[in-house]
This record gives structure tokens, sequence and C-alpha cells, in this order.
């Protein structure tokens, strides 16, 4: 449906939810639900409140897991289930300021002097989250530490990363990320960069943020160790020491972080559809995607700073409501897809299809009002700023989308700071609660992830057989025959994969008999160098 200019307007109006106390306004107008949605919906988001209520009380919310879901507690600790629960997560919320002051004032240095980078290490929601953080409110001229991340398991990725701390490793301080301690990714990031560290004493200049008696946590003699709880999850642990020592120690103001976040529960936990912007946002997503993720979400944020955020929610939405079983066990796949980058950039990337291509999706704009901290030139004969630029293409791309028939929602926020950057991770993680509520989901367990890890470690169990195998051979085999001499007739595919990449590097001493140039690659045959 297309309204006119005035209908637009008179629907702006009435979708417009402003939140002055959060510095953030969410306009829904340029959704076509019909007027009736909110109240047909209200029976369903009742019991949505209700899970969510019952959730925050310390209720077993991760039913396949047998775990309670508390990452709220972390920003109101009274809200914990046992006064000793939330007596611990403030102290260690202390003692993260406490650590972070004492690195800053060079109380705490490294064996060069006092510190001044830190190397984080972890994957998923161990790096995304501090990842964002650090692009959201980092800044050359006034960062305390400069922030650098491993947080892949690829060589060449962990090269590049340690060439920029080339004789810095002495003022650099590690922050090694793994709530179990065995996550591949970390463990081998780790193993390259004690290796990196060479004769200086890597335990010296390393912490680790794990769980109390995790393999991680026996691993090394740490210069410190911050918790991670079973009841947070990798993608809701950003305002945990996961985000929030990282935070401290490039300068940011973590109290704030906190502050927004609390604010926005506050906000987001009264069960009234008219006002509940996380309620708003699910109910908008749902009524988009038919409750069943039939369009993509595309999020817009018109700021450099915020680039990284679709990428962090990403995890959070896709891990969280990806799923294909229900709680009551009907199996039924489940989903919402999540891409984006900035504006104005994508308006010469990939909106030119959002406007004109298949109408798959719809978009969330993300508004912020403040410029910069300092008044900005004009940069053409009319008095325009850069800015104003900017907030005319925001602007401009909703209205050109609308116009072709494609929806949107527009958040806005005053200006990028700890505050409004912890009312955002706070509201998408009350969205996410709801909408799983709303589609009879565990938003708050990863079998995918797990399915993929465990499917990975029979991949390394089959390359230790190749590799042994090729060792003891007298001569060059091809995949097909290791694959018969291994017992792993039906794994010819995977051991042609392994033996590429085995030859494809010196160092594994396996050499690759190309065939005939009119032979496919796959009848090669390897033999030992």
């Amino acid at each position: 449906m297309k309204w006119t200019n005035d209908q637009l307007w008179a629907r702006y109006k009435k979708n417009l939810t402003e939140y002055p106390e959060l510095g953030l306004a969410l306009d829904l107008s340029r959704m076509n639900f019909p007027d009736d949605y909110f109240a047909e919906m209200a029976p369903r988001m009742a019991l949505a409140f209700q899970a969510m209520e019952a959730l925050e009380r310390g209720a077993i919310a991760n039913p396949d897991e047998g775990r309670r879901v508390g990452h709220y507690w972390l920003r109101t600790p009274s809200l914990a289930p046992c006064p000793e629960l939330g007596a611990e997560i403030t102290r260690n919320v202390e003692a993260i300021k406490e650590f972070a002051a004492a690195v800053h004032a060079g109380r705490i240095r490294g064996h060069d002097g006092p510190f001044a980078n830190v190397l984080l290490i972890g994957i998923g929601g161990s790096a995304l989250g501090p990842q964002f953080v650090a692009g959201a409110l980092g800044h050359p001229a006034t960062d305390k530490l400069r922030l650098y991340f491993l947080d892949n398991t690829d060589p060449d990725g962990f090269d590049r990363v340690l060439a920029q701390l080339q004789g810095q490793l002495g003022r650099t301080l590690c922050l090694v990320v793994s709530k179990s301690g065995s996550t591949p990714e970390t463990q081998n990031g780790l193993a390259e960069v004690k290796k990196a560290y060479g004769s200086l004493d890597f335990a010296g200049h390393a912490v680790a943020i794990t769980m109390e008696g995790s393999k991680l946590a026996k691993m090394e003699k740490w210069l410190r160790q911050f918790p991670m709880w079973d009841w947070v999850g990798g993608r809701t642990s950003e305002l945990s020491s996961v985000g929030l020592l990282p935070a401290a120690l490039q300068g940011f103001n973590i109290d704030e972080l906190l502050a927004g976040a609390r604010a926005c529960d506050a906000e987001t936990r009264r069960p009234d559809l008219s006002r509940n912007p996380a309620a708003r946002l699910a109910l908008m997503w749902h009524y988009a995607g038919r409750g069943r993720g039939e369009k993509d979400m595309v999020i817009l944020p018109y700021k450099d700073r915020l680039e990284l955020f679709s990428r962090y929610l990403q995890q959070l939405i896709m891990e969280s409501l990806g799923k294909e079983v229900f709680l009551n066990g009907r199996i039924e796949c489940q989903g919402i897809a999540v891409y984006g980058n900035k504006g104005s950039t994508d308006q010469h990337a990939y909106v030119q299809q959002l406007r004109e291509g298949i109408p798959n999706f719809f978009v969330t704009f993300i508004e912020v009002l403040k410029d910069r901290n300092q008044d900005s030139p004009t940069v053409d004969a009319a008095g325009n700023t850069s800015g104003d630029y900017l907030n005319g293409f925001l602007l401009g791309t909703r209205q050109a989308l609308y116009e072709n028939g494609r929806e949107s929602v527009t958040l806005t926020i005053q200006e990028v700071s700890p505050f409004s950057v912890g009312v955002l991770i706070a509201l998408y993680e009350r969205a996410v609660g709801f909408y799983a509520s709303l589609v009879h989901i565990n938003a708050y367990h990863q079998p995918g992830v797990e399915a993929g890890k465990q499917a990975a470690g029979t991949i390394l169990k089959l390359k230790a057989g190749v590799a042994d195998c090729l060792r003891k051979a007298s001569g060059p085999l091809t995949a097909e025959q290791i694959a018969r001499e291994i017992g792993a007739a039906g794994q010819a595919e995977h051991v042609f994969k392994i033996c590429e990449h085995l030859a494809a590097n010196p160092g594994c001493g396996i050499r690759k008999i190309r065939p005939a140039a009119d032979t496919p690659s796959f009848n090669a045959a390897y033999q030992k160098v």
C-alpha cells in the first residue's frame, strides 16, 4: 500500500514513539502493517512479556542446556536471583575498572614499559561485541590503548595482525577470551601468539576471560583472570567481562555503557505495546516476515562509527533465531537473515537492488543526529555541510525505497556515545527475546554451531589418517586410493580436499603429482617429499 503525503504524515505522527531519556526514537510509519495489527498480536505479546519476566527472575530459559539466561542482570545486579550473585557482578565491574586504571597509570606494565596495545584473542561473541564497541567509540587521538583482534584461525590473518605489533609485544596486553577454554580458533590464536612472544614472559602480558576451572583458566599463570558465567551466552556477553574489560582498557566509560543498557531495559520491560520499543521492533520483524522470516533484515546505519553494528546483529539475531526445532518439538525452520554495511556507502552498492530488485527484505535505517563534536565547515556554495549531505542521503534513500513499495523502520539516536551504544545493545537483545517467544523457539542455544564444530573435529581426525597414510606409503596415491587405505571409502571428496591443502603448504611435506592436462584434478596423486 502507498500512502499520500498527507496520509504518510498522519501515519508518521501516529507511529513515531520517542524516548527522550534514552535519546532514542522509533518510527514504524513506513511499514504497511494494518491498523489492527498491534491489537491482533496483543495476546501473543502478553505471553512474550510473561516469558521475559520469568527469564529475568531466573527461570530456566534455555531448556535444552538446562540454563538460566541472565545477561539482563549484568546491568542491574539487583535482579539476580540471589544476593550473592548480584554482589559478584558488582565486584567484577569494580575489579575491571581498578585493573584498567592500574594499566593506564603504568602500575601494571609489560616487559618493555607501560602497555600501549591490547590484543584480544577470541571468536564469535567473544570478539564481535568488543569490535563493534571499539569501532563505535574509539578515536586514535583519545584511546588510552590501541586495540587489535585475532578472531579466526587464519594463519595469514595472524601474520597481518602480528606484523602490526612487531617490536611492540613487550608493551602489548593480551586478552584471551573463551568460556570453556577449548574453542579451537582461540586456542590456535593463543598458541601462535605465545610463539610470537618468544623469550618474553607471555603470562606476564596475558589476561584470561573464562569460566572458573575451565581448561583456559588452568593453562597459564595469568596476569589476571576475569569471569565468564554459564548464564551469559557469547552473543549477549558484551556487557560482561568480555566487552567491559577491553572497553575500559581502551578508555571508555563502562558505567555509561551499563547505564544506557539499564535504562533501555527499564523501558522495554513495560508491557505496553504502544510504548515498548523492543516489543514494537519485534512485532515489525514478525509482520514483515509473516512470522516465518520470509524477508531479510537490512541494517543501514548512516554513521561510520556504526559500520560493524550489522555484523554484531548478524550473530545476535541469526544465531538466536535461526532454529529448526520449536519449543514443543515440532520441526519447522525459523530465522531472519541479516546483512548491511553503512550509508551512504551502500547507495553506491546494493541499494540499487533494494529499490528495483527482488523485494525480499525490509530496511532498518539508523539515524544519528549529531555529526561531530565541533562545528562542521560548509562544503558547497549553498552552505551545506558533509553532515547535511549524509542526512539528505538517508532521507532520500528512505523515500526512494518507500516510493517503490519497500518497507523500512527508522531508529534515531542523538549521538554515538557509551550510553547510546548501551541502549542499542539492550534494545536488540530484548527484541530478539520477544520475537523468539512469538515464534516459540529457544533463542539461547546454538546446536547448529556445535554441529559445525563436531564436523570439523571429524575432518581433523581424517586429516591425521591421510597424513599418516602418505608418510607410510612407498609411492604416490590418489585420493580414492588413500580413502580405501584408511577405511574411509565414502570420504574420498574430503580426502581429496585435505590432500590439496597439504600439498599447497610446503611445511606439510606432501607433494602433488599433477595428472595430464586433459585429466580432472581429482585424479592427481600425492606423496611424501
